[in-house]
């Protein structure tokens, strides 16, 4: 086997075990919670504890990453996938303490947000130490886990219970363990040219700063996180309340599986020839138009009557997600420090818990009071918000500020 598909393999293999947890822990967050006696309100609130403590963890640990010393990219996945292991074999033996349900669960979705760019910034690592990486169809490979599990998780746990889903946790945790484990930096290696990558013109800088620095530093950049999340309150509205918008256009979990299966299958293509959009189209124009993405897909929501127009909403995923994750990689990659990297992956990650913390808070409440429609809504309107600010903050600022 050639190197680079030997590296690539590996890192694939890291993305498959992510996303099929990811599934289990995230997408069927509600219906897992609404099992164990939730009402809607009380998973948002669930959700946002654990989507607020996930956004003040990530750059605390980034700028720990940051800086030289025991916490490595690697090290922290590994205490990661054992936290969340653990965590789905207690809530096999206290799903009858609500209280114990509503910690564990909101610390092991904290603890699956916080690393996932460190996952990102891993593979960026890894490229410069001379493991040749192809980062889009690893990622894209891993949405196509993610879409198997969810194809057949739905009918699973329809035929097996709620239970399962912490046994696919558990099971995946372990298989994560083994890979990041034996996956080691390699020593000495000359940095690769790496295609899918061309490198815009950064400060050499290695020192990084506070965080008032790295705002005045990245003045575009600080302001497209503003409508990040925006598009992500409406982004986990759709996701953490799936089920539910499901279930009032007369589907079940066979068909969240199927939906969830759908957009996350359709990620594949786009994620895997990255390289090839970079080409033509900077990453800048790639995050505007995927926010507008995000907004036709929740407002083909507002009007859907029936499952064939949850599914084409689903379809804009292809646009949406699949085009704002690598775009946002590779913006940071490209326009930041050195010493900024991690922290500038762990930004992004930050704004997309954000989102889904007022999503939380607000989501189960309205649809608790006032329905789905309402929801949806509010959803529409507030990524319609985060289109303008995104469309102001990368092509009216700079994207990069010497001190």
């Amino acid at each position: 086997m050639k190197k680079k598909q030997f590296w690539t393999l590996r890192y694939i293999l890291l993305n498959a075990t992510y996303f099929a947890a990811f599934c289990t822990i995230h997408a069927c967050a509600a219906l897992y919670l609404l099992a164990q006696g939730f009402s809607n309100a009380e998973v948002g609130v669930v959700l946002a504890v654990a989507n607020v403590v996930s956004a003040i963890v990530q750059p605390v640990v980034a700028d720990i990453i940051d800086k030289p010393g025991w916490l490595t990219n690697r090290r922290f996945i590994l205490i990661c996938v054992a936290v969340i292991g653990i965590g789905s074999l207690l809530l096999m033996f206290v799903h009858e303490i609500k209280a114990a349900v509503f910690i564990i669960y909101a610390l092991i979705y904290m603890i699956q947000f916080a690393y996932q760019p460190v996952m990102t910034a891993l593979c960026f690592e890894y490229q410069k130490a001379g493991a040749d990486i192809m980062y889009g169809l690893a990622r894209g490979l891993g949405s196509a886990s993610f879409a198997i599990t969810s194809a057949i998780i739905g009918k699973a746990v329809e035929q097996y219970g709620e239970g399962l889903l912490l046994t696919v946790n558990i099971v995946t945790m372990v298989l994560s363990a083994l890979l990041i484990f034996f996956f080691k930096k390699p020593e000495g290696g000359e940095e690769p040219v790496v295609a899918e990558e061309p490198k815009a013109e950064v400060s050499s800088d290695t020192k990084g700063g506070g965080l008032v620095s790295f705002i005045q530093k990245y003045p575009a950049y600080m302001l497209f996180l503003v409508g990040t999340i925006c598009f992500y309150f409406a982004h986990n509205m759709i996701n953490d309340f799936m089920i539910q918008i499901i279930r009032h256009l007369g589907g079940g979990e066979a068909q969240l599986g199927y939906a969830n299966f759908l957009q996350a299958i359709l990620e594949l293509p786009v994620m895997a020839l990255i390289a090839i959009v970079l080409k033509k189209f900077t990453p800048q124009k790639l995050l505007v138009f995927s926010g507008a993405a995000f907004f036709v897909k929740i407002l083909i929501l507002v009007f859907a009557t029936n499952m064939a127009q949850m599914y084409i909403s689903q379809s804009f995923q292809l646009f949406a997600y699949a085009v704002f994750i690598p775009a946002a990689a590779y913006y940071v990659s490209r326009t930041m420090d050195e010493a900024d990297q991690v922290k500038g992956q762990a930004f992004i990650t930050s704004a997309i818990t954000m989102g889904g913390v007022f999503s939380g808070l607000i989501s189960g409440v309205i649809l608790d009071r006032f329905g789905i429609a309402s929801m949806l809504l509010t959803g529409t309107v507030v990524c319609a918000v985060g289109v303008v600010i995104a469309f102001i903050a990368m092509t009216k600022l700079p994207h990069y500020r010497k001190k």
